[in-house]
């Protein structure tokens, strides 16, 4: 089996390359290595830089304003700014857009797509809660009707992307009465929403992530993506965009480089660590992963070129048919 790239897909990678190397100034680089993983002033001006070019949309449909181009190719795009830890929006193009197009409202689409095209709008991801994280059935975050608006009280943890963002995908809970996966509604809106709080979590990395909470928050009914109850099928559309690119290699790959380099390198008058053969055996070891899950990224993008994903939303399926069965 050829695990190369063709040819096309070559001069794609190279096209990406060459559009970096004249674009990414030593400033931004300072910034990406000071910032904590976090877009500063100039992460965000690059975000609307590649917005204008029309690379975010490299995998969009044409008739979304995007390139048209296969799900390896945006995964290779996106692959090449991850080597280089460049800001693109992350979920907000890769999975949360694509739901979009897939489920929303023709007024959503027009509200939201062409924004997050240009890199003006980021959206981060409202899932998890204190008692409710792998299980997203057991969420109690409530959005109520009132009107033609939904009011929400609730808390989401480790929402990742609230202290930058400037909307929010939130999961809540709208009919209580329900089975716990048919009572569930995905909304989205501006984090700027009176009654929004977001306070900081930090990782032992240093890596912000954060707390939100939402004390009557009023939000217009327009705002919900799809009918009532039909969240959990929602947030399993864009489980499965997300995969694609959430086993990314290439934090991997940039600290394996690290790691080469310093085993290059002499100390104290001895010979550099690469010099021993139990050393580089375990580098060896530890490239095949990196490689493996390379090819597991791939593996899962050419799966979703040819609608061949039994993932997430068909698992979704499969809970809500039992559930009507009970």
């Amino acid at each position: 089996m050829d695990f190369r790239y063709t040819p096309e897909q070559e001069r794609f990678r190279d096209e990406i390359r060459g559009f970096l190397a004249a674009n990414v100034s030593d400033a931004l680089r300072l910034e990406i290595a000071t910032s904590g993983h976090s877009p500063g002033p100039l992460g965000k001006a690059f975000l609307r830089l590649l917005g204008e070019r029309g690379w975010l949309g490299v995998g969009w449909p044409r008739e979304y304003g995007g390139q048209g181009r296969s799900m390896i190719e945006q995964t290779i795009f996106y692959h090449e700014l991850d080597l280089q830890d460049i800001h693109y929006g992350n979920l907000t193009i890769t999975s949360l857009a694509m739901a979009l197009m897939k489920l929303a409202s023709e007024e959503q689409k027009r509200q939201y797509l062409r924004q997050i095209l240009a890199g003006e709008l980021e959206i981060c991801l409202g899932y998890t809660e204190p008692g409710a994280g792998s299980d997203l059935a057991a969420i109690i975050t409530r959005a109520v009707r009132d009107g033609e608006d939904y009011v929400i009280n609730g808390q989401k943890v480790y929402t990742t992307g609230a202290h930058y963002a400037s909307h929010i995908w939130l999961l809540a809970r709208t009919d209580p009465e329900a089975p716990r996966h048919k009572g569930l509604s995905v909304f989205i809106f501006p984090l700027a929403t009176p009654g929004v709080t977001v306070r900081p979590i930090y990782t032992m990395e240093g890596i912000r992530t954060n707390e939100v909470f939402l004390d009557d928050v009023r939000v217009a009914a327009s705002a919900m993506i799809g009918p009532p109850g039909s969240g959990f099928h929602t947030a399993a559309v864009a489980l499965d965009y997300e995969r694609v690119f959430m086993g990314k290699y290439t934090k991997l790959r940039r600290d394996f480089a690290a790691l080469v380099r310093e085993c290059k390198a002499p100390g104290d008058g001895a010979s550099p660590p690469l010099d021993d053969p139990v050393i580089r055996d375990r580098l060896v070891g530890l490239h095949l992963d990196i490689e493996r899950l390379r090819l597991l990224c791939l593996k899962s993008a050419w799966m979703m070129d040819h609608g061949n994903v039994p993932g997430a939303e068909a698992s979704a399926q499969k809970v809500l048919a039992s559930e009507r069965e009970q």
